[in-house]
Order: structure tokens, then sequence, then C-alpha cells
């Protein structure tokens, strides 16, 4: 997994004068845990932009000059007005122990649902959590929708690696080719787009997030 260096420094104090401080600077409040003690550390606003801005996923080295840590981002507070990054959680990295982390997913193929049949390709899922050591991190997940037709779905269970393991039940549908309401109507009938509905109805009443491991 491709990683970003934020470089930073250590806090020497975490109150509310110097956190407000920290911003009027347009720098960030940021804390490490996973190591034992919390790190607390700043870095410029401007830093986060490649990390936080994108639907990549990525790891992180936290330099701070003196000591450098391995992480990923674990939670990221917003201003509700502005939108500016208030605070960011990381949670440090260890090659042998296990992470849990949102990776994106990525759509390849033609499915012939959608181009003969005048389908559409409804994307359920476009982010998958999975648990891995750091080193068994992929960059994306690949959904191969090439022989998808009209009323298939694409299971979790069909785009895994023995690499990692998913935190959804296997039931979770990742994409899936539906009837559209055009062709629906060109030949005449509904029924076909209500059953499709139907399962994916029930199928998201049935998933539910796995509790994450390795997290503050």
């Amino acid at each position: 997994m491709k990683s970003i260096t934020i470089k930073g420094s250590k806090r020497e104090s975490v109150g509310k004068a110097s956190t407000k401080a920290l911003r009027n600077a347009e720098k960030v409040p940021c804390v490490l845990y996973g190591g034992g003690e919390p790190v607390h550390f700043s870095a410029d606003e401007l830093a986060f932009s490649k990390l936080v801005y994108t639907p990549n996923a990525h790891t992180v080295v936290i330099d701070l000059g003196e000591a450098s840590y391995n992480a990923i981002l674990q939670d990221i507070q917003f201003h509700p007005v502005s939108d500016r990054i208030l605070h960011v959680d990381f949670y440090q990295l260890h090659d042998d122990k296990e992470v849990s982390m949102d990776i994106p997913v990525e759509f390849v193929g033609a499915a012939p649902g959608v181009l003969l049949s005048g389908g559409v390709l409804s994307k359920n899922k476009r982010k998958l959590r999975v648990r891995a050591i750091p080193s068994n991190l992929p960059d994306s997940i690949v959904a191969d929708i090439s022989k998808l037709e009209i009323g298939n779905k694409l299971y979790v269970t069909e785009v895994g690696d023995e690499k990692f393991t998913f935190l959804h039940p296997d039931n979770t549908v990742v994409c899936q080719v539906r009837n559209s309401r055009t062709s629906m109507k060109a030949s005449g009938g509904v029924k076909g787009v209500e059953g499709v509905e139907g399962e994916e109805t029930e199928g998201e009443a049935t998933e539910q997030e796995a509790p994450a491991e390795g997290e503050a």
C-alpha cells in the first residue's frame, strides 16, 4: 500500500489554549495511539490534503524529527461550518499485528447486462473494511463485473483474497446489475424491477458491520 509522509512536531502542552493557538496558526492537533502512551503532535493543515481529500487508501509515516511512526488514519474531525480539519487521530502500525481499514473498491470490466441488455450497474459498496497485517493491506479491492447479467449480484466472498479478512457478512452485495426503468417500460412490465429492489432491501437489512479489531 502507498504511504504518505506527514511532518509534525511534538506538543509540549495539550490544553485548550494551546489547541486554539495551533489552529490559529493553521496547524492541526493530532494524537497517535497504539504504541503504549499516546503521542501528541501537530502538523500543518495543508499536509493532510493528499491523505484526506482522496478516495484512495494510504498508510502514513509520521515524521516528528527525533522519531518516526508508521500509522493509519483512525478518525478525523471537521469544523461544522468551515469544514476545516479540527483534530486527527492515528493508529500506530506494527509489522506483526493486524489492523482494520476501509479499502476502496475498484470496478473493472464491462457487464453484459449493462452493455447488451440495457441494465444499470448499482454499486452497493464503494469501500470495504478489511483486517490484515500492514504488509498485506491492499491498495484496492478489485471487483470484476465482466460476467454480470441483469439480476446478477457480486458478493463480498467473490472479491476476497487470502491475505486479508473482510469485516462484512458473506451475503454483503458489492454490486449488482438491475433493470433500468427505461428498459422495463419498453417491455411493458415492472415486476422484475420490484423483485430486484426487494432482494436488495433484504440484503441491506441483514448486513451488519463486524466489530473492528486493533482500533483505539
